[in-house]
This record gives C-alpha cells, sequence and structure tokens, in this order.
C-alpha cells in the first residue's frame, strides 16, 4: 500500500501535478513581488525573531 507522501510525488510527477506546481509558484512569486504582502513578512519577521526578553516581563526582580 502507497504512503500518502509516495502518492503526492507520484502526483507532483504526473502532467496534471506538474501543472499545478506551475500555477501554484506563479502565484508565489506573483504574491512575493506585492508590496502588501511585503510588509506582513516584514511585521511577523519583526514579532517573531525579537526573542524573548522583550518588555513588560512579569518575572519579578531578583533579590
Amino acid at each position: 500500500m502507497a504512503s500518502v507522501f509516495d502518492k503526492v510525488a507520484q502526483f507532483a510527477r504526473s502532467p496534471k501535478g506538474q501543472q499545478a506546481l506551475r500555477q501554484v509558484s506563479a502565484k508565489a512569486q506573483q504574491m512575493a513581488k506585492d508590496p502588501k504582502t511585503k510588509a506582513r513578512i516584514d511585521d511577523a519577521r519583526r514579532r517573531f525573531s525579537g526573542g524573548r526578553g522583550g518588555t513588560g516581563g512579569t518575572t519579578p526582580p531578583a533579590v
């Protein structure tokens, strides 16, 4: 019995799968060029890469 990954790989190699991959790739390239998308990515990167030691922590100061 073929695994789910094997079925996905088989679909990706098929002509219909190749067409779907081309469409997804074109859409991704179009979205990557959009200034709104770039702004959202930059915002998410800024929020998630800020580290753990931000302001508003709840740990009391050491005595």
